[in-house]
């Protein structure tokens, strides 16, 4: 390089899975056929009604220019409507509801808006990785709080209380949680609230899985009086419709905080395809009989998964959520990325190590249910013969 990098990315590291996954082209490239249960990337397809107003529109002259950066008039309707269908929640098209390319620009933009450097973010520990680096590189300072298996995953609100918050502007929550698949619960979001008011922090809630092997109705936390006063959320299409490569993805909330994220919004992208608005719009129309034949096949694949969980003398919840099986070992065996790499490199099967989601997942290991169920199978019959040849 002719010049140096931004200082900026001295404490922001590369995403875990951009090397991993080149590792596993790689390994791939040499015929070894690596089953992974790494990323949470969907192999099912949207409906097919959804395919087909993409390529309708698509065929269309027309809709090939810039779009609204608000999105068109009919998708925020869509989302509105599906909102209040799916969560109780009701919202102005006009103004409480903003399209985004990917849930994960949105976390990007309310950073922007809402946090100037040395300023302070909550962000769970373990979380998502995202709202670190994120937070990291707009030069604001993270504030990790607390998730243990001791507190069902869930904030120690008294403990979060009695910690010390000045400079803390936004704190980052969600529920159904990743990686712990950790469901949400009314009355934690009945506190998150009331801690939110009292402490003056905007909630920024992360509501992505809320429609996967959910075993109550989905909730919102928009849906707790008081919420948008304090508390804006996203969404997105990937997992709940199949939809992770479309980059469809929703901003919900008060309008004076999307109106700021829409000012970073707006000179970041150029507005969204008029195809995949359109196909988004087919895609809420996705009736109950079509969401629980997607979640019956993640049904019988994690069966599959708690098999080989119980295959490799792991322990875990049947109340977990979402499209992962968190586990930890019964036993104490140290290092968990060390293990992960062994069971890659002799039987070429993938899991995700717990610590790159923070420090209290360094005892937990992650497995994804996007994987089809043969190669479950497969993977099981692999890892029962490294286990009989005492590879693993």
């Amino acid at each position: 390089m002719i010049i140096p990098a931004a200082n900026r990315l001295q404490n922001v590291k590369e995403y875990y899975f951009v090397k991993k996954l080149e590792e596993i082209a790689r390994l791939n490239k040499e015929g070894k056929n690596v089953i992974s249960f790494g990323i949470g990337s969907p192999d099912l397809a949207p409906s097919a009604a959804t395919l087909k107003a993409l390529s309708e529109t698509a065929s269309m002259p027309h809709v090939h220019g810039y779009q609204p950066y608000r999105g068109i008039p009919e998708l925020r309707e869509a989302i509105a409507r599906w909102y209040s269908q799916t969560y109780d929640v009701s919202l102005n098209p006009a103004s409480e509801v903003l399209p985004l390319m990917g849930s994960k620009e949105g976390i990007l933009h309310l950073s922007m808006a809402f946090l100037n450097p040395g300023e302070k973010a909550l962000v769970p520990n373990p979380g998502y990785p995202t709202y670190t680096s994120l937070t990291t590189l707009i030069g604001a300072q993270v504030q990790h709080y607390d998730l243990t298996d001791e507190h069902h995953w869930y904030p120690d609100f008294e403990k979060l209380a009695d910690s010390d918050l000045q400079g803390v502007k936004l704190m980052w929550v969600n529920y159904p949680h990743m990686p712990t698949g950790t469901p949400a619960r009314k009355d934690v979001f009945e506190k998150l609230v009331r801690f939110a008011h009292d402490k003056k922090i905007l909630v920024c809630h992360d509501n992505p899985y809320s429609l996967v092997l959910q075993q109550a109705k989905p909730l919102s936390l928009l849906s707790i009086d008081g919420a948008k006063e304090v508390a804006v959320e996203l969404n997105s299409m990937s997992k709940s419709h199949n939809m992770a490569g479309w980059r469809i993805g929703m901003l919900l909330g008060e309008a004076s905080y999307l109106n700021l994220a829409l000012t970073v919004k707006s000179n970041i992208d150029s507005g969204m395809f008029h195809g995949l608005q359109k196909a988004a719009i087919e895609a809420f129309q996705n009736g109950e009989p079509w969401h629980n034949e997607r979640n019956d096949i993640y049904r019988r694949r994690r069966e599959w998964v708690y098999k080989i969980l119980d295959l490799l003398d792991f322990e875990y919840s049947r109340e977990q959520v979402g499209m992962f099986v968190w586990a930890k070992p019964k036993k104490q065996i140290g290092d968990i990325p060390s293990l992960v790499d062994k069971i890659l490199y002799t039987t070429y099967v993938f899991f995700t190590p717990g610590e790159i989601f923070g420090s209290n997942g360094a005892q937990f290991m992650r497995a994804s249910l996007c994987v089809p169920e043969e190669k479950m199978e497969e993977a099981y019959h692999r890892l029962v013969n490294a286990k009989k040849e005492g590879l693993i």
